[in-house]
């Protein structure tokens, strides 16, 4: 093996790794006709996102719970309803997520971006 190939083979399986972990996080992500239907329900719309990222902007009555402080104020979430959870990019709703079903929610969607709960907002 040469040392193009030796290089060229990693970056290769990295970049094949990075791809299918974006299409399995956007295959998990609600569509935005069906973010339309849980907003007209009454769902929880959690953003995970700092203080100073939500102060920027964020979803009208979202409820702004960082990621790092998400299991230690579940109770502040009702059990009950639906819980959308939303960030910058996407990253920390699919963490957001998982804390939710650690601690024994049902019904959990990850948005991704709050951008995209807001658009859905406005079309519903």
């Amino acid at each position: 093996m040469n040392l193009a190939t030796s290089i060229l083979i990693p970056l290769a399986v990295v970049a094949a790794v990075a791809a299918l972990v974006i299409l399995m996080r956007r295959a998990h992500r609600l569509s935005k006709e069906k973010l339309m239907e849980f907003l007209a329900g009454g769902t929880q719309i959690v953003d995970v996102r700092t203080p100073k990222e939500y102060q920027k902007g964020h979803v009208n009555g979202s409820l702004n719970i960082p990621l790092d402080e998400l299991g230690s104020r579940v109770a502040e979430l009702d059990r009950d309803r639906p819980v959308v959870v939303c960030c910058a990019s996407g990253a920390r709703s699919s963490m957001a997520k998982f804390v939710l079903v650690r601690a024994g929610f049902t019904t959990i969607h990850d948005a991704g971006p709050w951008q995209v709960v807001a658009s859905a907002q406005r079309v519903s």
